[in-house]
């Protein structure tokens, strides 16, 4: 097997002069012939002026570059795309597949015996995985990290868990203009990705779990001298795995480190968002995430990690409490520690040089859990026929079994211009319903689901509310918010059937969500469904989107590019 330089030549129907022009060009560069014939170390960029998350990949890139070199092989860096949360339209959801492509093609399309994948943004790090199953090329992973906590008046700030609560309270008039404009300097105080667990802090921790990267990764801050020193680390790894042909992704993703991370989801009070993404990155391989598997998990495994939005805590504590290593040492024979990493060590390995730091409260101990179950639990009922999600660590307990009044809106757009309408018919016993919004509706499945409590409820002191959506829910939120009802009202599940007025009925012990009308009645309204227009997607990017995504429960990955690809 070809590799270095000579691997993947462009066909010109001459092997020797694609490889004689390969060369002749790449020496424009100044490389020496030294430097090319040594095995290739890919490294992404994906750095932007539009990502505040990534601020650090510059320094990560050349601390990579270092590594690599040290290690007697070539480091190429290559551009990619780079999504960021609040700057991506309609949502980074809609783009995230669009990413895990473009990484793909262009692992596949240039020369190198492997690859480091840096990202950390919400999508990136999931679209960088799924590309590195799809291409099983020997892959380390390195998330850029979490920023440090900022401060307001004496209070330690998070985003954007603190960025919901404290714009709640300037939605409701306890925080004027002027201060809410000093917290929004003071939220995000370095580069990096949320300092709470939201999607970006989940999936590098669910990454560390798979062993897709080096101990720590998931939870060194951003701006610390540690995180460039764990980039060198990672360049000699990439290094030794482009000489050694491996471990590719298929050797290390075993049903096995499917399942760690799946633990290490729930244990962590991880987003919801991370169950679509695992699902997506599984479904590249032969593998699969079991909803009903993943809920039966979220009975026996403990929400270990106080950190906001479940617990009290941030990144950065978390970390100085003994990161990932510590909370797997913690779950102890819930996870299999005979699983591999990318160094070829066993999980086991890792576990035993765990910190151990006295007096700590970050991670706790299995007889003393934040929550005595996992953070999520996946609901079935005749309004989510293959599925819906809650994040029942970060809900009301008293919520949690529930029977209201529906109150729906129709599209983002309709929530948006109504929620807040003082004529709005809503008590704090009724149940906000938000339909097409899900992966087709929207489009993109944003994270609208985080239904904002209507201005007259919140000014006379109510702090949350049953909402149900198809939408998704950004990690940092909270509440009791059911996300991800399958299959979605654009393609005519039973959520677009619910009318204002409708009784709803949410169990969560008995992982029940259901919609109290009789099922004659829910025909005769199945039947007066008129389908919705689709205009948004008749060219482009837009109309692969719509022909191809599938639906929450199968990743929302397009249906083409799963492992077996199009059926």
């Amino acid at each position: 097997m070809a590799d270095g330089l000579r691997k993947g030549l462009a066909s010109y129907g001459d092997p020797g002069f694609s490889l004689f022009l390969r060369k002749v060009f790449i020496k424009a560069m100044g490389y020496s012939d030294d430097a090319l014939n040594r095995p290739i170390v890919g490294i992404t960029n994906t750095y932007s002026d539009y990502n505040p998350c990534h601020g650090n990949a510059p320094q990560i890139i050349e601390a990579v570059k270092r590594g690599v070199m040290l290690s007697g092989a070539m480091p190429m860096v290559f551009p990619t795309i780079s999504i960021a949360e609040s700057f991506s339209h309609p949502t980074s959801m809609y783009l995230r597949n669009l990413m895990a492509m473009d990484t793909e093609e262009m692992i596949r399309a240039q020369p190198m015996d492997a690859v480091v994948v840096i990202g950390g943004c919400d999508k990136t790090l999931p679209a960088q995985i799924m590309a590195a199953v799809s291409a099983d090329l020997p892959t380390v992973v390195i998330p850029v990290g979490p920023m440090v906590v900022g401060h307001h008046r004496g209070e330690v700030l998070g985003a954007c868990t603190d960025c919901r609560r404290l714009w709640g309270k300037h939605r409701a008039g306890e925080i004027d203009d002027a201060e809410i404009e000093a917290v929004n300097a003071r939220l995000a105080p370095s580069v990096g990705t949320c300092m709470v667990m939201g999607t970006a802090s989940t999936m590098a921790c669910v990454t560390e779990a798979l062993g897709l990267s080096l101990p720590m990764s998931a939870t060194i801050p951003a701006p610390h001298a540690e995180r460039f020193r764990l980039a060198e680390a990672s360049g000699k790894v990439a290094a030794e795995m482009a000489k050694a042909k491996g471990p590719k992704p298929s050797e290390l993703l075993t049903a096995s480190s499917f399942r760690n991370a799946q633990v290490v989801l729930q244990a962590i009070g991880g987003s919801t968002n991370g169950l679509i993404h695992l699902t997506a990155i599984a479904n590249r391989s032969p593998h699969r995430i079991d909803l009903e598997a993943f809920d039966k998990l979220g009975r026996e495994v403990p929400v270990l990690i106080d950190l906001k939005p479940s617990g009290a805590h941030y990144m950065e504590h978390f970390h100085h409490a003994g990161g990932v290593p510590k909370l797997m040492a913690q779950l102890g024979n819930l996870i299999d520690l005979d699983a591999k990493t990318i160094t070829g060590e066993a999980l086991r390995q890792v576990v035993a040089r765990a910190e151990e730091v006295p007096g700590q409260d970050v991670i706790r101990s299995r007889d003393n859990p934040i929550k005595n179950v996992g953070s999520m639990a996946v609901l079935h009922g005749n309004l989510a026929p293959r599925g819906a999600v809650i994040k029942q660590s970060a809900a009301t307990p008293k919520l949690l079994q529930h029977t209201g009044r529906a109150v729906v809106f129709e599209s983002v757009e309709d929530m948006t211009q109504r929620v807040d309408d003082p004529a709005l018919e809503v008590s704090a016993d009724d149940v906000l319903v938000l339909r097409n919004a899900g992966p087709k509706g929207a489009p993109g499945m944003p994270e609208a689901g985080y239904l904002p409590i209507p201005a007259k409820l919140l000014r006379a002191g109510v702090k949350d509310m049953v909402r149900i959506s198809d939408a998704r829910m950004s990690g940092t939120a909270f509440g009791t918010i059911v996300l991800h009802i399958t299959p979605e009202s654009a393609v005519g599940g039973p959520l677009a059937l619910v009318r204002t007025g409708d009784m709803i009925a949410l169990d969560v012990e008995k992982r029940r969500i259901d919609l109290l009308v009789d099922a004659a009645e829910l025909e005769r309204r199945r039947a007066a469904l008129k389908p919705p227009s689709a205009d948004w997607a008749k060219r482009g990017y837009a109309h692969l989107f719509h022909e191809t995504i599938l639906q929450a429960d199968e990743g929302c990955d397009f249906d083409f590019m799963r492992a077996q690809g199009k059926s």
